[in-house]
């Protein structure tokens, strides 16, 4: 299990790395975009190339940052029923999740979209829009982002099963800063506990 866990860190450790240098490709979206604003208001030019290319940004960042989504427990979650259960059971629910829906996803998505890829690439498919880009790039993002996923949903998998065995904290606790929610919860929280003190006091006097 030792060496499951050692593979778990590295995996988090590359989630984590692909996130964040995933993150400035916003930021290149957002420039390519106020540029192609900027010369076609100026110089009445333009190019559908700039506007793909925003729209790969976005593929580039939605895809490739899914492991990292995964990995900060930021993933969408219907917690209305399993919230009602124990942490283990929650575990296990998380558990049968990964393997039977999350992990095959991932493997028939890839398995569908590779002949898209490499037909792709062999014939040099391009846009058929005047000035567009080239499409295998930005076919090959869905399995890359399936593949990342995959990955991740694989540490996701081992760290449950060693918080089941007692050897690792809870894995579902969101990583980060906390939200403005959560920080207003935790102040009224103190505020409480900080006046039922002072009542104790008060009675004990």
């Amino acid at each position: 299990m030792n060496f499951l866990l050692s593979l778990s860190k590295r995996i988090d450790a590359f989630s984590e790395w692909m996130g964040r240098w995933v993150a400035w490709l916003v930021l290149f979206a957002v420039l390519i975009s106020a540029a192609n604003a900027s010369m076609r208001k100026a110089f009445n030019m333009s190019s559908n190339g700039f506007l793909e290319i925003q729209w790969y940004l976005f593929a580039a960042v939605f895809l490739l940052a899914s492991g990292y989504t995964l990995l900060r427990q930021e993933h969408v979650k219907i917690d209305v029923v399993s919230g009602r259960f124990s942490k283990r059971t929650q575990i296990w629910i998380d558990i049968i999740g990964i393997c039977v829906f999350l992990l095959p996803f991932t493997f028939m998505i890839t398995k569908l979209a590779l002949p898209l890829v490499i037909n792709a690439y062999v014939t040099g498919e391009v846009s058929s829009n005047a000035g567009g880009l080239i499409r295998w790039p930005v076919f090959a993002l869905l399995p890359l982002g399936m593949l990342v996923l995959a990955i991740q949903a694989l540490s996701e998998l081992i760290k449950r099963i060693a918080f089941l065995q007692g050897l690792v904290p809870d894995p579902t606790k969101k990583q980060g800063s906390k939200t403005a929610e959560e920080e207003l919860a935790e102040f009224l929280l103190q505020k409480e506990v900080a006046a039922r003190d002072a009542a104790q006091m008060g009675a004990a006097k």
